[in-house]
C-alpha cells in the first residue's frame, strides 16, 4: 500500500501531495502564483504604462491591417508609430521587471550561495543594473539631444525624431532610479 503523501498512479511527478505543494502554484486554486519582491505593490505605474502602450499597439496593429485589406494602402505613420511603443513597452517592462526582481540572473551561484553571498550578489547585481541604465540613459541623451540640434526628421510622418528619441533617456533614468531604490534597501537593516 503506498504512503499517505505519495501521489496517484500516474500522477506527475511533484504534484501536490506528493511531498508537499508545487513551488510556484498555489494550493487553493491551483493557479500558477507570481513572486514579487517583499513589499512590492502587485500593480505598478509601469504596468499602466505597459498596457496602455500594449492596448495602442494593437489598436494601431489592427487599424493597419483593416485600411490595408479595404484600401490595398496601409497608414505611413503606423510602423513609425508601432517601433517607437515597442521601446517604450521594453522599457517600462525592464523597469517594472527591476521592482519586482524578475530580471535573468545566474541561479546556480545565487541559490547555492549563503544569505551573506545573495546580498552581495543581489547587491553587485543591482548597482551593474544602475551603471548600465545610466550609461544608457547619457548615450540616449546624445541621440535625443543630436536629433534635436541637427532637426533630424522622421522618415514617415516627418515629424521630428526626437519626439520619438527622447523617451529613450527618460525611461532608462527610471529604470536607473529603481534599481537604485533597491540597492538602498538592500542596505537598510532587516
Amino acid at each position: 500500500m503506498p504512503a499517505p503523501d505519495a501521489p496517484a498512479p500516474g500522477a506527475a511527478p511533484g504534484a501536490a501531495g506528493a511531498s508537499g505543494p508545487v513551488p510556484g502554484l498555489d494550493a487553493g486554486t491551483a493557479q500558477a502564483t507570481t513572486s514579487t519582491a517583499p513589499g512590492t505593490p502587485s500593480r505598478l505605474i509601469e504596468d499602466w504604462i505597459g498596457a496602455t502602450a500594449m492596448a495602442l499597439l494593437a489598436v494601431i496593429t489592427f487599424a493597419n491591417v483593416i485600411a490595408r485589406y479595404l484600401t490595398d494602402e496601409s497608414f505611413a505613420w503606423t510602423e513609425e508609430l508601432s517601433v517607437s511603443l515597442m521601446v517604450v513597452l521594453a522599457m517600462v517592462a525592464a523597469g517594472a521587471a527591476v521592482v519586482r526582481d524578475r530580471h535573468i540572473r545566474i541561479e546556480f551561484f545565487y541559490e547555492r550561495g549563503s544569505p551573506a553571498r545573495r546580498r552581495a550578489l543581489a547587491r553587485l547585481s543591482d548597482a551593474a543594473t544602475v551603471l548600465a541604465f545610466l550609461c544608457l540613459a547619457g548615450l540616449g541623451a546624445r541621440l535625443a539631444f543630436d536629433d534635436f540640434r541637427y532637426e533630424v526628421s522622421s522618415p514617415g510622418i516627418g515629424v521630428p525624431q526626437w519626439w520619438y528619441t527622447v523617451w529613450l533617456p527618460v525611461l532608462a533614468l527610471t529604470i536607473a532610479a529603481r534599481a537604485m531604490q533597491r540597492l538602498v534597501r538592500s542596505f537598510r537593516p532587516q
